[in-house]
């Protein structure tokens, strides 16, 4: 288990706990539909911020008769409930206090609480943010965000980031929304900042969702894997043709890898034996990361009809 992620899922637990319910209390006191909005989703990413754990706890477990590739799918199972969860009771929940808002306004009493409640918020999300934001950055090297996003195979490192990202949003949305009502003296803006913070959510639940769900059904590992594994067995000298490479991600840190060679002719049983050891070996050394690698002797021109046929 990463811990940094594992720290920036803790820091994100803590704060949204205590800003959960600091904003319930605010809401009660000020019968502000947005404040009590935001009040669900702090308790929302708090729920998901223990089900990222637990699913972190669960895909460490070790392989077994059941499972023989390990658990790692576990997170990315746990993540995708996260995603559901966000959606149903984050962004319905919100939608729906903002509706009943709109359509039965109340006088926001006593703002300055929802001013300083809100302050607070922003604070603590924003000290959050900075957590999930540096571990990403660090994580994803040089590629861009939405691209570092998208190939991300370790869900707990994007989906914080999300998290407190929505969470940023909708804060400032509350405000304005709780400003513009008491400013203004129309109460309905309130409601409409709740639909607001709630589409916000339902949008960073479908992200989530999506890449989630890519995850658990299977994907290909990283794609410089993928280039290190056929270039070290094109290295072996008992190798005539590297043909081709078929990656699974089981897990953040688990892939399983099926290589495709052609030997070379009058290779013993011994010395073919020996040249798998050998990739293995050095394949495992630069990706800890491959729990099975499988080896299958085949000419070039079977694996092109093989792969021709799996595109047709």
């Amino acid at each position: 288990m990463s811990s940094t992620n594992k720290a920036v899922v803790y820091a994100a637990l803590l704060g949204n706990l205590a800003i959960a319910l600091v904003k319930f209390i605010a809401a009660y006191i000020t019968n502000s539909s947005a404040m009590l909005s935001e009040a669900v989703h702090s308790v929302v990413d708090t729920l998901n911020e223990i089900l990222l754990l637990h699913g972190m706890k669960k895909s460490q477990q070790p392989a077994n008769s059941r499972h023989p590739f390990g658990y790692g799918r576990e997170l990315y199972f746990w993540a995708f409930i996260v995603a559901l969860l966000v959606f149903a009771l984050g962004a319905i929940v919100s939608i729906y206090q903002g509706v009943q808002h709109i359509r039965y306004p109340e006088e926001i009493k006593n703002p300055m609480v929802n001013y300083a409640v809100l302050g607070f918020a922003i604070i603590c999300e924003g000290a959050s943010w900075f957590v999930a934001l540096k571990a990403f950055r660090k994580s994803k090297g040089a590629l861009g965000y939405f691209a570092a996003f998208r190939r991300s195979k370790d869900p707990t490192a994007f989906t914080v980031l999300f998290e407190d990202t929505a969470a940023l949003i909708g804060l400032f949305i509350a405000l304005i929304g709780v400003y513009l009502a008491h400013a203004l003296n129309m109460p309905v803006l309130d409601g409409v900042a709740s639909v607001m913070i709630g589409a916000v959510l339902a949008v960073s639940a479908c992200l989530l969702a999506r890449e989630t769900k890519g995850l658990l059904m299977g994907e290909t590992a990283d794609p410089q894997l993928r280039h290190n594994v056929l270039h070290i067995a094109q290295k072996d000298p008992a190798v005539l043709s590297a043909n081709g490479v078929l990656t699974e991600q089981m897990g953040a840190h688990q892939v399983i890898a099926s290589l495709s060679l052609e030997f070379k002719d009058h290779l013993s049983a011994d010395e073919i034996e020996s040249c798998v050891n050998r990739i293995e070996s050095q394949i495992k050394q630069i990706h800890p990361e491959i729990v099975a690698l499988f080896v299958k002797p085949q000419s070039q021109q079977v694996w092109l009809e093989r792969m021709k046929g799996r595109l047709d």
